[in-house]
């Protein structure tokens, strides 16, 4: 028996450090890493169990060949060397017929370790096939922070245990953010007010010292209101602004007067007393400090939200004091050169693009040239987490489709596939990782033989390159020295040295960060640009998100679950077993639809229904309506959430807007 380090591999902002018990080539037991700097030895409790994942009774072992119809998910085991040959033979036959972009690869987090999760781009750019754009988290968030901030580095977390005055702004920290609590502890230990803003009574809103309940997506109106009080009142950092921002006083004459607290109020919900009284808290605290979250992002105005916001820090000059700022997504991600595994110089000049987001639409039109008639799916389940869920499985459907999923489980989207080759877990590759939610990074290696047959993407990319007869030394390097140059890139990715050796150990290390990175702007200025020449509108304002456009009584919120993670962890029935598919509604909304406790309620607009079992909640307000976690489609009765949502996308980055949708209800 021995215990080896490792990384959480989900799409979580935490990326825990792991201790896991090994014995006979099992993993037996999976605990927290205290040497960890930002998890500091806790889990959540998805991967407090993680063994029962890797080693769960469900998983694929062997590659498999379709025998029944599609979706009925009867298949027959084929070997490694049979399913490569077919698929290889399928898409050079497509390529012949249709040409390469009649070929699709689509995946997204199911792993965000660097290697595994960029495997295949090169692959499919060398082929020539249709590049994807993975938009379908929060890129709109990503970009509106880089709208006023450039590349500067978000602030780091634990400098919240400094703060005086903490706002959790659109997120469920103790379902997706969990870890950031040890901070928010200490600096509530020390006399820190921790408020939250969210569109309903979450955990976390519950568990704060303060909640402020926001009508869905209209976060940048609250943001401008509490502008316009800090500058009525003459409350701005004024010496601040003067060397650090760019486009205050633009904002202040030609933005700002349109936000009083009256008006404000009529867009947000939020109380005129309300909003005075958080702007005035905002500006005395010491060191106001910013987690955003990224559901305020999923509105068609999600990248402008973000942009607004940001905006705030730099009013009250939060930005230039310890313990103050703002953290949305951190910049772990620039200590490495992803290039060298993605390969963009191989993609080729003009090739289609097609954003993921539009999966549905894509498979289900006819008209578009040259039509998909192959899909490549890994690390993702679009069948359950991806919009407009109707057209996705309507296009899964489509006999002229070949669809290879790699995968750990039969999901909702290998039901689909033609052959399903056996994927591995990030206990069973070598990968190495990094945090959207702190600056620390890790090495995860190989600690256990992969279960059955399975292999990694980087391994089946080796294999469908080799098949397909492209003759490139880079598909012959191994997955260590593929993590090996990773890591080697850190000397000139990041902007102090990063320590190697203790990385390439597994341990995990803690980016340094330099002394005045807060205060180091990266924009075209130097200066934090609230006023920013080269965007239309070049100020920030508020626009409403597209459900103002929508038929439908209730705004429809789905929210995170903490027993699951986007379509991860249903695997695991003492996760998912009761309560799923509950939609909360408010009592007086119940009482007026003649719906109580219980009852099983339709929802229905024009991308489809749904069925839930009704859940009523003061912690929901009227016109709302909440469901939260995505689930398999065995566990419901005609789809989950996505049955309801769109495929619109954001004001900038193309990203999802899930939450951005109305829906009519009625008792089943």
């Amino acid at each position: 028996m021995e215990i080896k380090k490792s990384a959480c591999p989900y799409d979580c902002p935490d990326c825990c450090g792991l201790l896991v018990t090994i014995e006979n080539g099992r993993a037996v037991k999976v605990a927290g890493d205290p040497e960890h700097p930002f998890t500091r030895g806790t889990l959540c409790p998805k991967m407090a169990h993680y063994e029962r994942t890797v080693h769960s009774p469900k998983r694929l072992t062997t590659p498999l060949k379709r025998v029944g119809g599609k979706g009925e998910g009867k298949f027959t085991p084929i070997s490694w060397e049979e399913a490569i040959k077919t698929i290889a033979s399928r898409w050079q036959e497509i390529i012949r017929r249709d040409g390469a972009e009649a070929i699709l690869p689509y995946s997204y987090a199911g792993t965000m370790g660097i290697l595994q999760h960029d495997a295949c781009h090169a692959l499919f750019y060398a082929l020539g096939a249709t590049s994807l754009d993975r938009t379908l988290c929060a890129p709109a968030k990503g970009q509106g922070y880089k709208a006023v901030m450039g590349g500067s580095l978000t602030t780091a977390p634990q400098e919240a245990q400094d703060s005086d005055f903490i706002l959790l702004w659109s997120l469920s920290m103790l379902a997706t953010d969990i870890h950031f609590k040890h901070d928010v502890d200490r600096a509530r230990k020390n006399g820190a007010r921790v408020l939250c803003i969210d569109t309903y009574a979450t955990r976390t809103a519950r568990w704060a010292d303060d909640f402020i309940c926001i009508k869905p997506g209209t976060d940048g109106a609250l943001a401008l209101g509490m502008l316009h009080v800090i500058d009525r009142d003459g409350l701005a950092d004024e010496a601040f602004i003067a060397r650090y921002v760019q486009g205050w006083q633009e904002l202040k004459q030609e933005v700002l007067p349109r936000y009083t607290p009256a008006e404000t109020a009529s867009l947000t919900g939020v109380q005129a007393e309300r909003i005075e009284d958080l702007a005035h808290a905002f500006v005395q605290a010491r060191a106001p400090f910013i987690r955003l979250g990224s559901g305020m992002s999923r509105y068609g105005n999600g990248a402008m939200t973000c942009r607004l916001i940001t905006c705030l820090p730099a009013a009250v000059g939060a930005y230039g004091k310890r313990g103050g700022g703002l953290l949305t997504s951190s910049g772990g991600s620039k200590a490495f050169d992803r290039d060298i595994i993605r390969r963009p110089d191989w993609e080729k000049k003009g090739v289609r693009h097609i954003n993921m987001i539009k999966l549905g639409e894509v498979l289900t039109d006819k008209s578009l040239q040259p039509q998909v008639k192959a899909l490549y799916v890994y690390s993702t389940n679009p069948a359950c987490t991806a919009p407009e869920q109707n057209k996705v499985m309507e296009g899964l459907a489509r006999e002229d489709l070949f669809t290879v999923v790699h995968e750990r489980f039969m999901t909702d989207t290998a039901r689909y596939a033609d052959i399903i080759l056996p994927a591995t877990t990030s206990l069973e590759h070598e990968d190495i990782y990094y945090s959207y939610g702190h600056y620390v990074i890790q090495r995860g290696a190989k600690i256990i033989p992969a279960v059955g047959e399975s292999k990694s993407n980087w391994e089946a990319a080796q294999l469908l390159a080799e098949a397909m007869g492209i003759q490139e030394d880079f598909f012959s390097q191994s997955q260590e020295e593929m993590v090996e140059q990773l890591m080697e890139t850190t000397t000139k990715a990041w902007p102090l040295p990063v320590d190697r050796a203790k990385l390439a150990t597994g341990e995990p290390v803690a980016l340094p960060l330099p002394e005045d990175y807060k205060l180091d702007f990266k924009t075209a200025s130097g200066k934090i640009e609230i006023f920013n020449p080269k965007l239309k509108p070049a100020l920030p304002d508020y626009f409403p998100p597209h459900y103002a456009e929508d038929e439908g009584e209730f705004i429809l919120i789905n929210s995170p679950d903490p027993r699951v993670l986007d379509s991860s962890f249903n695997e695991r029935e003492e996760l998912t077993r009761g309560n799923v598919m509950v939609l909360q509604l408010h009592p007086e909304d119940a009482r007026r639809l003649g719906l109580t406790e219980g009852d099983r309620v339709r929802a229905k607009n024009r991308q489809g229904e749904a069925v839930f079992t009704l859940k009523v909640s003061s912690g929901v307000t009227r016109g709302t309506a909440v469901s939260e976690g995505l689930w398999w489609q065995e566990y419901t009765e005609s789809g989950n959430t996505n049955r309801l949502t769109s495929a619109r996308t954001t004001d900038m980055g193309e990203g999802s807007t899930f939450y951005d949708v109305r829906v009519d209800l009625k008792a089943e």
